[in-house]
């Protein structure tokens, strides 16, 4: 742990004398940033870990409105990926719409409860999906 913190002391040291120079050097120089061999090996791996991964949402459904908006592939990574990013995005959706729902409950009155459950409501959901600009309007003959 020390001769870490020593060194990034002296990496610190080097490029302030540099600064100082002047040197254009200095710029070139950042040993923060990841290598493109490194980024490539975790790329490689993370797709390995891609063709044994199973998503929420089934490779079918995925392929359906993959080929229903005219993309066609072959490689179940894609697939697979283009899944994974669904996921998250309904995932984000739902975990704002969340807490919003524990937003408006935190004025009314809290009931000791171990084993709170939450309703997934339209009231809820609306202004969730507003920040990712989807606009959701109730039909006129719901209200």
């Amino acid at each position: 742990m020390q001769s870490n913190t020593s060194s990034q002391a002296d990496v610190t040291e080097t490029q302030a004398a540099h600064q100082s120079e002047g040197s254009a050097e200095s710029d070139e120089v950042n040993t923060n940033q990841p290598t493109k061999q490194s980024n490539a090996q975790s790329l490689a791996d993370f797709l390995l870990q891609l063709e044994d991964y199973t998503p929420t949402i089934p490779d079918a459904v995925t392929n359906f409105y993959l080929n229903s908006s005219g993309f066609e592939t072959s490689d179940d990574r894609i697939v697979r990926l283009i899944s994974l990013a669904a996921q998250k995005f309904i995932s984000d959706i739902v975990n704002d719409a969340l807490q919003h729902c524990k937003m408006r409950g935190a004025g009314q009155t809290k009931k000791t409860c171990k084993d709170k459950r939450y309703t997934l409501t339209l009231e809820d959901l609306t202004p969730a999906l507003s920040e990712y600009g989807i606009s959701v309007k109730k039909p006129h003959y719901f209200n």
